[in-house]
């Protein structure tokens, strides 16, 4: 009997490990869910607006579209019903963090200007952010997406009229609920919308809620810090990139899911940047990389939820040509290889306080309460991000 539970308890050992291994993550896929149909819809949703920017000449509200339009993202998979009232929550969610942003950066709460304040804001954004998409249920969940807009739109360089920019914001947000629902005119979608049924929280859900917000804190906080910090001596710029990262991986069921998500971070980031420098490599007008960011926008959506780094190698593109196409309104050059140098640095930096935010809890369970299953999380927490 010693000899059976010595055996069992080294059973158990090997596989308390084992649910860290991210190995074999990387080289497997989930199966298709009606994902082509997301990634069209997303696509069309960033595609018309910018297009439309581009043709009136006012490519400088571009980001103000291009944040809009992450309405699409959300409720991905569900019926037109609850995927109309998510979408209509995050668009005035984002509307939100837009508007505190523009009056941000006019106000010097930069990247450039007061760096540590930036930090600072986007940290209570983050925290505040994800309470209030727990609370609305939003899919997917958490802040990342808002932290990523509150401090790209405040670091922008040359800040367009409040009015101007918000109505762009508006009307993307409005167009990407249209084109949410804009499937009923299929025949088989001709039925009367429901309205979702709502999923009061319970006390142990409220306390997660507030739980999880806090790790949230303190990943953007901590990976702000670190990046603002070393910024002089690495020669980095954008430490909301490092923010951003930092959050990737607070998302998932278990533990080694959690900890795919920052390493699957690091490794599409890398391969991605070389996908951005051979886009840059040709110097495309800026019509071409509006067609190329719709384009990787779709291929992000279609890999988002099946294979993380595959994703990641569409969506580092994404992001720093939109970030191009921003700053192509003002007059000052934009240094594409330091773009390239500081997404990296500052993804690692991000991505390893993260994956330090994920493996602390557990490490508590593990050696100081003694649980069963150490990396098994909540199953409220497991729900998966873009």
């Amino acid at each position: 009997m010693v000899g059976l539970s010595m055996d069992e308890a080294g059973q158990q050992k090997r596989t308390r490990l084992a649910d860290l291994n991210p190995i074999p993550a990387l080289f497997t896929m989930a199966p298709a869910h009606r994902d082509h149909e997301v990634a069209i819809r997303c696509g069309i949703t960033v595609l018309v607006p910018l297009l439309t920017l581009l043709l009136i000449g006012r490519i400088d509200l571009a980001i103000f579209a291009s944040f809009g339009a992450f309405t699409a993202i959300y409720g991905r998979n569900l019926q037109h019903g609850p995927r109309l009232q998510m979408q209509a929550r995050a668009g005035a969610l984002m509307f939100v963090v837009l508007l505190l942003a523009t009056l941000a950066g006019r106000n010097g709460m930069s990247g450039t200007e007061d760096p540590w304040a930036l930090v600072g804001l986007t940290t209570v954004v983050a925290g505040l952010c994800a309470v209030v998409s727990a609370y609305w249920n939003l899919r997917p969940s958490g802040s990342l997406f808002h932290i990523f807009a509150f401090a790209a739109v405040s670091s922008v360089p040359y800040q367009p009229p409040l009015g101007e920019a918000m109505l762009t914001a508006a009307a993307t947000i409005v167009f990407a609920l249209v084109v949410g629902i804009s499937s009923r005119v299929l025949p088989r979608n001709r039925h009367r919308i429901q309205r979702p049924e709502g999923q009061p929280l319970t006390g142990p859900r409220h306390r997660l809620v507030w739980s999880e917000a806090a790790w949230y804190v303190v990943a953007a906080g901590v990976s702000g810090s670190l990046a603002t910090a070393l910024g002089p001596v690495l020669g980095i710029q954008h430490n909301y990139w490092a923010m951003v990262a930092a959050v990737v991986p607070l998302v998932g069921h278990s533990t080694r899911y959690r900890v795919n998500r920052g390493i699957q971070r690091i490794i599409g980031t890398f391969l991605g940047l070389l996908v951005l420098a051979a886009v840059l490599w040709i110097h495309p007008p800026l019509w071409v990389i509006v067609l190329i960011i719709a384009g990787l926008q779709c291929t992000a959506e279609l890999f988002i939820a099946r294979q993380y780094v595959l994703a990641q190698i569409a969506v580092t593109p994404l992001a720093l040509l939109s970030t191009v196409l921003a700053m192509s309104a003002s007059t000052a050059a934009v240094d594409t290889s330091g773009l390239v140098y500081d997404r990296f640095i500052e993804t690692v930096i991000g991505a390893v306080v993260g994956m330090a935010c994920v493996l602390t809890p557990w490490a508590w369970r593990k050696w100081v309460l003694h649980s069963a299953s150490p990396s098994r999380i909540a199953p409220a927490e497991g729900h998966r991000q873009s």
